[in-house]
């Protein structure tokens, strides 16, 4: 494959301001608390370090606040004295080492920082923070101002080669652009010229205090996705401003972190804002950078030739891949571990005051954890089991130089993630999947599919020395409760009906509120797949594409006969869905309500007939008339292989869901086969 031929605008090289970079792929900013870990700065030195010998062709940093009191949370990065740029020398002098360019972005989150002294422009706690902000006052704008001056006079004395101005998602400067949270009366609220002012005053303190070669990123909210938010005509004059007061590039935002249309989970179409960051770009002259949900070089090419930006900011997509731009160089798309967006190990872990790292690569925010190099004693391992855990040991074990033969059951690999591929909203874990098959032969793992294993056979093999070591990868098997009627024709596990083709009635109860329960549901009411349509998606959602309205918002347009009465049921007395994630799980709630799937917790399960489904609620007994009854009721691990070598004296690792019975935690399963892998 002719890279160039097929990705010409995403690797023709690109002047900004004084920096030449080679290509036009941008590892986007994003928080991933490694400064809470121990050995902080060689943690997040060897993170960026990694995308820059993947040949990224620029890295922005996660934020640092200017202030104390505009951190993410209590403990969050600040820069603000000389004292601290040891420690970022050690990162920007890391990077420029290997080869790449990296940029600081200087992010004040306003009322959305955690800390009990957070301020904004006005009076108004955020429904995501439990901090009421304090308003500023006019002198301590002119101080913020200057502050962020002060940030990006140290950062370029740090080694950086520029700032990028965090204006988007909801935090300080967009809490001042937006009339929702301005509603100020001095020199920075009330008229579209005030709003802007706070932003204008940085971009041209900061551009007056830096060298000419120093870049100056501004990030826009595109689109702000919030009533009261800018409208599109508001955004583009902006957008000119923000060059005239002397931005070098301009980067785009989608949203605020409150806003309730999603923005980059997995059931957002592919590059679905394309047309909120084209209106940016045709504002203004400057180089213009499109951001989220763009996962593929595909994608990113299609973006830049169309003429809506000229680069393409990336952040998930280098946790999954640290060397996405060089595979794309190479023409070896196919290899890219591509984001799925599922947000569990990112998003989902910030948000919940943990550390990023990613599903697919549990090596990003982990690098110095990791000791990749190729064995010296390689071994001849059979794993037992295709899913998440088999494939993930098996492809690091084979790039180690050890021998694998990976044995599964069923006719293709992947294991549950077959399952949950068939889920409106998870077509992406066909990316995943189609890795694991393009690397495992690359790593030379010989697969034997359609295979089920034989304890005595396997221990035979064992003895012999055909196999030096055994890695049980089996998965898990579906908890069966105990329900009086549970063998009647009406019931069926999630198995049936995933992986089954089972043919699904009318009217359907489902026991179980955990993951897997709530993807039936969504399988079931038959979801328009809103993924793959941005037209539906933005009908369904309520986004005005044309951005006449304020925040670009509309009513939502479409609503679907569902093709299934769902009724969800679980034993605990807590709200359904509690523990989804906490950045997709509201998606997935909505969409079901939209669908008036019924939640109903504190259930006692009574029994199964011909009538139904009888349980008792509060007290009080009563059936409910369906035709089906789906089984989501956990899992058990599947560990009768691990026994019945056992009793032949064979002993073997076991990994995934046969080591912990989890909800189909593929996270977890991922994480522990590739550290098992580099320890043997």
């Amino acid at each position: 494959m002719n890279a160039m031929t097929s990705y010409p605008h995403l690797l023709s090289p690109l002047r900004v301001g004084g920096v030449e970079l080679p290509n036009r792929m941008v590892m986007g900013a994003m928080h991933t608390r490694l400064e809470t870990l121990d050995r902080p700065q060689e943690r997040l030195a060897a993170f960026y370090a990694a995308r820059a010998k993947g040949e990224i062709g620029l890295i922005l940093t996660g934020g640092y606040s200017p202030v104390p009191e505009g951190v993410m949370d209590e403990g969050g990065l600040v820069l603000d004295a000389p004292e601290q740029l040891d420690e970022h020398r050690l990162i920007t002098g890391t990077v420029n080492q290997a080869g790449g360019r990296i940029v600081l972005q200087i992010l004040h989150a306003g009322r959305y920082a955690k800390v009990a002294n957070c301020v904004s422009p006005s009076e108004g706690k955020a429904r995501i923070n439990v901090y009421p902000p304090r308003p500023l006052s006019t002198d301590e704008v002119w101080v913020t101002v200057n502050s962020f001056a002060n940030t990006a006079v140290l950062a370029e004395e740090g080694g950086y080669a520029g700032v990028e101005i965090m204006g988007s998602e909801g935090y300080l400067i967009n809490e001042f652009t937006a009339g929702l949270t301005n509603q100020r009366d001095d020199e920075f609220g009330g008229s579209f010229d005030n709003r802007i002012r706070f932003p204008l005053e940085i971009v041209k303190s900061v551009r007056a205090r830096v060298g000419a070669n120093f870049m100056v990123i501004y990030r826009i909210s595109a689109i702000d996705l919030m009533d009261g938010g800018m409208t599109g005509t508001e955004v583009a004059e902006f957008a000119r401003r923000v060059e005239r007061a002397g931005a070098d590039m301009i980067n785009t935002g989608i949203g605020w972190h409150e806003s309730s249309v999603p923005t980059m989970a997995a059931p957002v179409p592919r590059a679905a804002w394309v047309e909120a960051v084209r209106n940016v770009k045709q504002a203004v002259s400057i180089p213009v950078m499109a951001s989220n949900r763009i996962n593929t070089p595909e994608i990113a090419e299609q973006i830049i030739a169309s003429g809506a930006a000229d680069l393409v900011s990336m952040a998930r997509p280098l946790l999954a891949d640290p060397d996405f731009a060089k595979k794309t160089r190479l023409g070896m798309p196919e290899e890219i571990n591509t984001c799925i967006a599922c947000n569990q190990a990112c998003l989902d872990r910030i948000f919940t005051d943990r550390t990023a790292t990613c599903l697919v690569n549990p090596r990003a925010g982990r690098e110095i954890e990791f000791e990749d190099g190729e064995t010296t004693a390689p071994k001849r391992f059979a794993v037992v089991g295709g899913g998440p855990a088999g494939m993930s040991f098996a492809l690091n074990a084979g790039r180690r130089g050890h021998q694998v033969t990976l044995f599964e059951a069923g006719p293709e690999l992947g294991g549950q993630l077959n399952l949950a591929k068939k889920v409106p909203g998870k077509n992406e874990f066909n990316e995943m999947l189609r890795h694991f098959r393009v690397a495992l032969e690359r790593a030379k793992v010989t697969v034997h599919l359609g295979t089920k294993v034989d304890a005595e056979n396997l221990a035979q093999r064992v003895r012999t020395g055909e196999f030096d070591e055994v890695v049980l990868a089996t998965g898990v098997l579906p908890r069966q409760p105990e329900i009086k009627g549970l063998d009647h024709s009406k019931v069926l596990s999630y198995l049936d009906v995933l992986g089954g083709g089972a043919k699904v009635g009318k009217k359907v109860a489902i026991i179980g509120a955990g993951g897997i329960g709530f993807d039936v549901a969504e399988y079931l009411v038959g979801s328009h797949e809103e993924s793959l349509d941005p037209r539906h998606f933005m009908d369904a959602w309520g986004v005005d594409e044309s951005m006449a309205s304020p925040g670009g918002l509309k009513t939502p347009t479409t609503h679907e006969v569902p093709a299934r009465t769902v009724h969800m049921f679980q034993r605990k007395p807590e709200s359904l869905g509690k523990n989804l994630g906490k950045s997709t799980g509201w998606i997935l709630k909505a969409k079901l309500r939209k669908a008036e799937v019924t939640m109903t917790a504190g259930a006692t399960y009574d029994a199964i007939d011909d009538a139904g489904l009888h349980i008792t609620v509060n007290g009080e007994q009563r059936v409910v008339d369906v035709d089906n009854v789906v089984l989501c009721a956990g899992q058990l691990s599947n560990r009768q292989l691990f026994n019945e070598l056992s009793q032949r004296g064979v002993s073997a690792h076991v990994i995934g869901g046969a080591d912990v019975a989890a909800e189909l935690d593929a996270l977890r399963a991922i994480d522990q086969a590739t550290r098992l892998a580099v320890s043997l």
